[in-house]
């Protein structure tokens, strides 16, 4: 049956919904009664006797036909003046009345914040405190509606913002007046608001509150006391400078970076009301002892605090459930190198040379695109080089060119795989310890990446947690040193919060949220293409980062590009009628699965027996705007999310969306606000062009890809002929050794040789931020990166005619000139030459060029490469193409002598190419039948018992199992044997 509809545009006038909390029910005062009593009378009197009045003794003050233009020009008399009176009062009236049913139905409905009456703010305030009056008498009043009790204590105490109020006011003219008003309203509050606090001073009463505890999911936050108490949440700045490093009961004190907690004291503005303020010392409320002393303490911090205040409120926490962690003071820097994002993430200069920045400046997200891109290459060549897909065997997969080539340097530039590999070790590792101690799983809301430490923000305290991780400022904050975090070590447990996400930068720390563990949904405003640009960063990094092994990405009103990143992670679904279904099933399943195991939530399933079948989360990514009816859904599918490894991003137009629990905004400026949390970071991003160059590597490297036309080429192919003898020769294919130039002096030597190898295994050139990024993973200095690049067109010196040998192509790139080459230059021109080139019709031809590149083969690339030097080669797929190549090669010299018969000698080209390839499954099928032809059976016997060894408890692979059964059926008793 079809789902009914509603219009989109209507969710805008949809109230704020919080989190749903308990409600605590209060014993009614005779106060109360004698409020509701007068708030009835007064209800009636403006409501029934208004009228009634009216129509008694003025009537019907309008004319009774059609007035004349005679009429209209005849003297105003008193009568005249009285009927215009009338009809102003009776207007005033009906606003009222109006104003009386949206409270009513608002506190009747469960609504916490009614709709807004136009033009009707002093009435709708009116009829706001008689209605809630009215309502508190009743037994079950206070359940009616959360936060009842705080109604009437501010006319935009239950208000939506102003700005948010502007955007409904139709008409350009309309909104330019009510943004008029509501500036002028703020600056003369805030002018009452100075006079009331420093009058309440004056006398010595001073206003306090105290943070109440969690109730459900919700915890109290300054911005929602500024709502309740002051009117407007936007005031929390004036409750935090009140009360900023003042020492709280528990001793610890409220900063930029902590939160606010249960039991702590905050001295209020002076215009502070609500019932559960308590004023010192003429108290009327009725307070415990130790309460009152704790006040009487407080209070005597105030002059201090107020002394320490005068620097303003920027970055105030405003006490959401995420804060800043407090940073330990940072090592001293080295005078050579630069230090971003407060880790171990190359630098460089303010000039992003043209790159994008929106890569360069994002390390967790270039590291997880880099990776990804790096295994799908790997992949295409492995399925090419076994015949899965035809034509690119042993060669480089295609180059890319303009803004894919810029998207790649970037990625290698921005990229930190050392930063992702301590946070997932780190998560691992602590998971592991936790479950050794039968412990459970902490609610994770958030962590941070600061001065290289890793910082868990907790949702509620969880006790001391195992070593090496240590409190942070306080019971909700879990740090790791980095250097303790460098010691885990590889660990086979479930990750445990995969659903961490980057959501920009704060100074010098990095914020990642835990999508899957806020109670709730949480909502992104802002304009599309700013909203797009936010959600196509998270999608990225959640479907390729490194700190997850297994999750479902739904990604609904966008993406439908982005799913050649992951297509086992992402999915693309067409509108939110589909989501809906989908997670209305999904929801029900993962109850039940979790009833099931006797599990109360996925953390605890996770480190349990289950932990690899079950707790994958599940993250919706939802950019369409829902409508009211859709919203509802969703909120109701979400309040029970986190508890089910569920996560929720909804974007919104308007920024008002029911049952968000945690809203964000992103800005054209590239900032991220979340008022409500006390967060303005600066985004990160991935904007559309950046989204197509990243999707276009992704695409090219796809394995399923099937290349059109003949193999490609080598990038770079030499002349190897007696006359291409070359004027620089290195050799990369073993030990690394130079042949034409002298060795530098001195400390930069190392660097010169490993600045050389780079190029020489780029031709296509190398940007100048990748050169200094793969020397330097810490970053540098411009001056000391075009040092380095001085001292290195100087040691390779020019040609004979002029050129130098170290030169910039039009794209800035450095690229070599075809006098400087390497010994892998000439192993893939002599290949290609034997397979493509003079050896397809000359057999001798092609014999001579397979065995002299055989030769060329010494050992693995770089084989003496100094340790913790070559970092950048984790991000090259040489390491895969060169094995690939040199078994190539193996196979097509066997081949080439087993066309006359010379098994010895193809068993001997074989044997060479598995010292460089001994995992290629191909090179020791090759073997066993060129062993097979020699006719000895004891030493293919032997050879196929070497292959069961090897294959140890995996045992032999299922094409080499019928291999072996084709050729020695009796092999599987002798593996026995063996065994």
């Amino acid at each position: 049956m079809p789902r009914r509809r509603t219009s989109s545009s209507s969710s805008s006038t949809a109230p704020r919904n919080r989190t749903p909390q308990p409600v605590r029910i209060q014993r009614r005062t005779f106060g109360d009664v004698v409020k509701a009593g007068l708030a009835l009378v007064a209800l009636l009197v403006l409501v029934v006797g208004v009228p009634g009045a009216l129509a008694v003794f003025i009537g019907w003050p309008l004319p009774r036909e059609v007035p004349s233009l005679q009429w209209l020009q005849s003297e105003i008399t008193v009568s005249t003046f009285l009927n215009i009176l009338t009809v102003v009062v009776w207007l005033a009236w009906a606003q009222f009345t109006a104003c009386v049913l949206v409270e009513v139905k608002a506190a009747l409905s469960g609504v916490g914040v009614p709709g807004r009456v136009p033009g009707a703010g002093p009435s709708q305030l009116l009829a706001r405190q008689l209605v809630a009056a009215l309502l508190l008498v009743g037994a079950t009043a206070a359940s009616l509606t959360p936060g009842l009790s705080q109604l009437g204590h501010g006319m935009e105490g239950n208000q939506k913002p102003a700005v948010a109020a502007a955007q409904q006011t139709p008409g350009l003219f309309a909104q330019q007046q009510e943004q008029a008003a509501d500036s002028a309203a703020a600056l003369a509050a805030q002018a009452s608001q100075a006079a009331a606090h420093a009058d309440a001073k004056q006398h010595g009463d001073t206003k306090y509150y105290r943070i109440q505890p969690p109730e459900g999911r919700h915890h109290d936050s300054l911005w929602e006391i500024a709502q309740r108490h002051l009117g407007d949440g936007r005031r929390y700045k004036e409750i935090y400078e009140l009360n900023k490093d003042r020492v709280q009961p528990d001793g610890s004190k409220l900063s930029e970076a902590s939160l606010i907690r249960p039991g702590w004291i905050m001295e209020m503005p002076g215009d502070a009301r609500g019932g559960d303020l308590v004023e010192v010392p003429d108290t009327g409320a009725q307070v415990s002892p130790d309460l009152q002393q704790q006040l009487h303490d407080y209070a005597k911090t105030g002059d201090q605090a107020q002394g320490s205040a005068q620097g303003g409120a920027e970055g105030a926490s405003g006490g959401g459930q995420v804060s800043v962690p407090q940073q330990r003071p940072a090592p001293a820097p080295d005078p050579g190198h630069q230090q971003r994002d407060g880790g171990d993430v190359a630098s460089d200069s303010a000039d992003s040379f043209g790159l994008p920045e929106a890569l360069l400046t994002a390390p967790l997200l270039a590291a997880g695109l880099l990776g990804a891109l790096g295994r799908r290459r790997r992949q295409a060549l492995w399925q090419s080089a076994y015949g899965a897909v035809g034509g690119r065997r042993g060669m480089q997969p295609p180059t890319p060119t303009g803004d894919a080539a810029d998207a790649q340097d970037a990625l290698l530039v921005g990229a930190d795989p050392e930063g992702v590999r301590l946070l997932d070790r780190s998560l691992r590792g602590l998971a592991t310890q936790l479950a050794a101690e039968s412990r459970a799983l902490p609610t994770v809301y958030a962590a941070w990446l600061t001065g290289g430490d890793l910082h868990l923000q907790l949702a509620q305290p969880a006790g001391r947690p195992p070593a090496p991780w240590q409190l942070g400022q306080d019971q909700t904050f879990w740090m790791l040193a980095r250097a303790d975090g460098e010691r885990y070590d590889d660990v086979d447990t479930a990750a445990p919060f995969p659903g961490l996400v980057s959501l920009g930068t704060l100074d010098d720390s990095r914020l990642l949220l835990n999508l899957e563990a806020v109670p709730g949904i949480v909502s992104l405003s802002g304009r599309e293409a700013d909203r797009a640009a936010f959600f196509a960063s998270v999608a990225a990094e959640l479907a390729t980062n490194g700190w997850s092994d297994r999750m479902t990405i739904t990604l609904v009103g966008f993406g439908e590009n982005l799913t050649p990143l992951a297509p086992s992670r992402l999915r693309h679904l067409d509108g939110i009628d589909d989501l809906i279904e989908t997670m209305e099933a999904e929801t029900r399943q993962r109850r039940g699965a979790l009833g099931a195991a006797g599990h109360d939530s996925v953390l605890t399933g996770r480190t349990g027996p289950a932990q690899h079948t079950r707790w994958a989360p599940h993250l919706v990514l939802l950019a369409a705007q829902p409508s009211a009816e859709d919203a509802v859904t969703l909120a109701e599918l979400a309040s029970d999310a986190s508890r089910l490894g569920i996560g929720y991003l909804v974007g919104t137009e308007t920024g008002e969306l029911p049952g968000a629990s945690w809203e964000m905004e992103v800005t054209p400026e590239g900032r991220l606000l979340a008022p409500l949390l006390g967060l303005e970071l600066d985004a990160q991003l991935l904007p559309l062009p950046q989204q197509r160059a990243v999707v276009e590597l992704f695409v090219e490297a796809d394995p399923e890809r099937d290349p059109q036309g003949p193999a490609p080429a080598p990038p770079f192919l030499v002349d190897i002929s007696e006359q291409g003898r070359p004027a620089v020769y290195a050799r990369l294919v073993g030990p690394y050794e130079i042949i034409g130039l002298d060795t530098p002096d001195g400390d930069r030597s190392a660097l010169l040789h490993e600045a050389l190898a780079l190029l020489l295994l780029h031709r296509e050139g190398v940007h100048p931020r990748v050169l200094s990024s793969a020397l330097w993973p810490r970053g540098v200095t411009d001056d000391v990166r075009d040092a380095l690049l001085d001292r290195l067109r100087v040691w390779l010196g020019s040609d004979p005619d002029g050129t130098p040998r170290l030169s910039a192509d039009p794209t800035g790139r450095l690229v070599l000139a075809k006098s400087v080459v390497s010994d892998l230059d000439v192993l893939r021109s002599l290949y290609h030459e034997a397979t493509q080139g003079k050896g397809v019709d000359s057999r001798v031809v092609r014999g001579r060029l397979l065995t002299d590149a055989l030769v060329l083969v010494r050992g693995p690339l770089l084989a003496d490469r100094p340790e913790g030097r070559y970092r950048w080669l984790t991000h090259e797929i040489i390491d895969a193409q060169l094995p690939l190549l040199v078994a190539d090669i193996g196979l097509a010299l066997s081949a080439f002598h087993l066309e006359k018969d010379r098994a010895e000698k193809a068993i001997e080209a074989l044997g060479a190419a598995l010292n460089s390839a001994p995992g290629d499954e191909r090179l020791w099928h090759e073997l066993l039948r060129a062993t097979h032809a020699t006719g000895d059976d004891d030493r293919l016997r032997a050879l196929a018992a070497d292959l069961v060894a090897r294959g140890g408890a995996r045992g032999v692979p299922p094409r080499t199992e019928a291999l072996l059964d084709e050729l020695l059926p009796s092999w599987r008793g002798g593996a026995t044997a063996a065994g």
